[in-house]
């Protein structure tokens, strides 16, 4: 296993190194000067050049790049323009917001949309597969803006269930956190789950006619054996394929839904840095979020190599 881990690294740094030079090079083409932006209304000439030397602009562009690869690679993502906080420390703030958001958001996808899937594949043209396709179309149609509004209005303004907006980190109060999140997870996690359904039953329904079912079902096992164990746990490959690029999409992609309920994470900060023009942080979350995906299908592949016999066997 550590040497198919070891094999899927390798391949990857590449990447890692074309999206370094990807994140630098988007930086430079954003519109304004940096400089002007951190001095403020104080931009006499000795001040405008103290800057451009404190971060190396005067440099040629390839030891801009060089330096801040170097930076980058120990932790330093620099500072905000805004708030001189280091983005590091801002990051570490908000990621795990995002991440608990996502987190729950594929739960309540998981819950609904596999075994929707799998029951769908099933009962392949029954009435039951069609309202499970027309929920799947639906959760896909809804805008995510609009069901969070109406949750709102109807779970929080009428029913007075769950807090409207707001969030409470878990360690301090767990259920109160947990309540904070409902509504947003169940925003996004509906969305997922109809992708995850309708990926769960086109490969459920590619499985379930292989010659090795045919002759589960010959032996005489029980139908729920046959789904389950022979059909489900093979066709899990395209699944885990989804479930990680859907996790990678919720944390960059989650901005709607967090300004929606005041959600202080990675979303909400990708949005105010750019409506700030603050350079620093845009590339360190454009750089966390690629990174991100590449560790999710990191993880993806080591679930390959823990459910394909063929895999561990080469």
């Amino acid at each position: 296993m550590l040497r198919f881990l070891g094999h899927r690294l390798i391949v990857s740094l590449p990447t890692v190194f074309l999206i370094t030079i990807f994140v630098f090079v988007l930086q430079k083409l954003l519109p304004g000067d940096p400089v002007l932006a951190m001095a403020g209304d104080d931009r006499d000439p000795e001040t405008l050049a103290r800057l451009r030397d404190l971060y190396h602009l005067n440099e040629p562009i390839w030891k801009q790049y060089w330096l801040w690869l170097v930076d980058a690679a120990q932790g330093d993502l620099g500072r905000s323009i805004r708030t001189g906080i280091p983005v590091s420390d801002m990051i570490a703030q908000k990621l795990p917001v995002t991440i608990q958001l996502a987190i729950m958001s594929m739960i309540f996808a998981a819950v609904i949309g596999i075994p929707a899937g799998i029951i769908s594949a099933v009962k392949k043209g029954t009435a039951t597969d069609y309202v499970a396709n027309v929920v799947a179309l639906s959760g896909l149609s809804i805008p995510n803006f609009w069901l969070g509004i109406m949750l709102i209005l109807l779970v929080s303004v009428k029913w007075q269930l769950l807090p409207a907006s707001g969030y409470v980190p878990f360690f301090d109060d767990p259920i109160q956190s947990l309540r904070t999140m409902v509504m947003p997870a169940f925003v996004l996690g509906t969305a997922l789950a109809a992708s995850l359904m309708r990926h769960t039953r086109s490969a459920m329904l590619g499985v379930l006619r292989q010659d090795y079912v045919r002759t589960a079902r010959a032996k005489g096992l029980s139908e729920r054996e046959v789904i389950l164990r022979h059909g489900f746990r093979n066709a899990l490959t395209p699944v885990v394929t989804l479930l990680a690029l859907l996790f990678g999409e919720l944390i960059a992609g989650a901005v709607l839904t967090e300004q929606i309920f005041t959600i202080p994470g990675f979303g909400k900060m990708i949005v105010d840095a750019v409506f700030n023009r603050d350079y620093a942080v845009v590339q360190a979350v454009v750089l966390v979020t690629a990174l991100g995906f590449i560790l999710m299908n990191l993880l993806a592949d080591t679930a390959y190599f823990l459910l394909n016999p063929r895999l561990r066997a080469g």
